[in-house]
């Protein structure tokens, strides 16, 4: 009886002093191996970093002989030695006596990757671990104010960023890895189809203005009902999702060469009701006659055509009503993670809700938080992110109704945190409800407005933070919800009456 009780005291003690998964002779080697040949560095460049290293003195280690390389510097136990604390001592050795032991029992070259990626693989347990010890502790002492679900999506949101990056932590970048960076965005634009640093919208003329959509930003896309804002988002959204090319990356993953993975939060739509949006754009066949339908043999065969290619397309329509941003964000990391995910559609931000009790009390607080997080979103998931958004009744009482940013509703945070700030306008839409007598002069001019404003939008840049403001013009399609780019007469075949 007391052996077994001893027994049990034994394993319990070996469970609670599990040590952390680590092997030491792992970065030992691969350390040796870079410093007898600074060739094995670029081998694990790429995946490694300094504090994937269990051993504080090897992460030092790696850091500086990473530095030093990448200067074009020679790292060997002689040059290593300046840098690192001389006064440190690992068993009997001195740093340097433990230099010149690591070269003396170095591998090849050839096997620098194997070991860099063990090192890796134990790194992102221990993370792992940290992250499930996190979880337990909190379950155990939770905080009243934390509920069980803002405890599984903060956990949800350290397990993607290990996935994505291998590091669950923030933390300063180097300026030289920012530059980096750039200079790599600046070689992907020059690469791309139409010279975009970032992804095409499929309309030429909002591309030149905004340079496609950049990773990361809070693109606001606003109008008054009526405008067509939806009409211009599930355009972008589907252009973007037909120019879909993947590229197979080395470490057999896909990244989008053209175009790319579309995920669409339909709030005020069903996901029926923007297939048909987008079936009728498609397909040239107005969306009113497909829901009455009214439609001839040879539509039907066209319809069918139309909704097989776009089976092929990758786009994903969520169509929760009323959520919240915390949910939101979890199921965006959920689509990366599944699918990929390249640009984000919002559709719109007003029938979000906020997450925090605080918030939902108050509106403008609320709203701040939802614009915050979809702001910290696309940072973190480094997507586009299109959120269309409300303006307010004032622009109603104006004699010219052309958007300003003041109109946005709860317009400080959503001005403020937005990147690019989009207005839709159609001056069609103004003129029609101000027909005047028949017959009268009156209605002669108006006729020849409306004729003029027919078909013609315009989409006003109104905040760009990396380019110009300003107004592009646009084709307007309203039987298909459609926008297109507008055939300008200087831009016409030549014609000869």
């Amino acid at each position: 009886m007391a052996e077994a009780t001893v027994r049990k005291i034994n394993e319990a003690r070996d469970t609670l002093y599990r040590e952390a998964p680590n092997n030491i002779e792992a970065e030992q080697a691969l350390l040796g191996a870079i410093l007898v040949n600074n060739d094995a560095f670029y081998r694990v460049s790429d995946f490694l970093k300094p504090t994937h290293f269990n051993e504080p003195l090897h992460r030092k280690i790696f850091e500086v002989a990473s530095d030093m390389i990448r200067m074009g510097k020679m790292a060997n136990p002689v040059t290593l030695k300046t840098f690192l604390p001389a006064d440190a001592k690992i068993g009997e050795m001195t740093v340097m006596q433990y230099l010149a032991r690591l070269a003396a029992e170095a591998v090849t070259v050839i096997n620098a990757e194997d070991y860099g990626r063990a090192i890796y693989d134990l790194a992102t347990r221990r993370a792992l671990i940290t992250i499930g010890e996190d979880m337990v502790n909190i379950a155990y002492d939770a905080p009243v104010d934390v509920a069980p679900q803002g405890q599984i999506e903060d956990a949800e949101r350290r397990l993607f960023e290990l996935a994505e990056t291998g590091r669950y932590d923030g933390g300063f970048q180097s300026f030289t890895d920012a530059v980096k960076t750039a200079v790599d965005m600046a070689n992907a634009a020059f690469m791309r189809d139409g010279h975009l640093s970032g992804i095409s919208t499929g309309i030429r003329a909002l591309d030149a203005r905004m340079g496609g959509l950049q990773p990361s930003d809070l693109i606001v896309l606003a109008g008054r009902p009526g405008m067509g804002k939806t009409s211009l988002a599930t355009n972008i959204a589907f252009n973007i999702a037909a120019a879909y090319e993947p590229e197979q990356l080395a470490d057999g993953t896909f990244k989008a060469k053209n175009g790319g993975v579309v995920g669409f939060f339909s709030l005020e739509m069903s996901s029926e009701q923007l297939a048909t949006r987008i079936i009728s754009e498609q397909s040239e066949i107005s969306s009113s006659k497909i829901r009455r339908g009214e439609i001839s043999e040879a539509d039907f065969e066209k319809l069918v055509a139309c909704s097989q290619h776009m089976q092929k397309v990758p786009l994903y329509i969520d169509q929760t009503g009323g959520i919240s941003i915390a949910q939101l964000a979890a199921r965006a990391r959920r689509l990366k993670r599944q699918r990929g995910l390249d640009v984000l559609v919002i559709d719109y931000i007003q029938l979000m809700q906020g997450s925090s009790k605080r918030a939902s009390e108050n509106r403008v607080q609320e709203i701040t938080e939802i614009t915050t997080g979809l702001k910290a979103l696309g940072k973190e998931l480094n997507t586009p992110i299109i959120a269309l958004s409300q303006l307010s009744r004032q622009v109603e009482s104006r004699e010219d109704k052309h958007p300003q940013l003041s109109d946005l509703r709860e317009s400080g945070s959503i001005e403020q945190d937005a990147d690019v700030v989009l207005f839709v306008y159609r001056d069609e839409y103004y003129i029609k409800n101000k027909e005047p007598k028949a017959g009268t002069e009156e209605h002669f001019k108006w006729q020849a407005d409306l004729n003029e404003a027919t078909g013609k939008a315009e989409v006003i840049v109104a905040k760009q933070r990396h380019g110009p403001t300003g107004t592009v013009r646009l084709a307007f399609q309203a039987e298909y919800t459609r926008f297109t780019d507008l055939a300008e007469d200087s831009h016409l075949p030549e014609r000869f009456e």
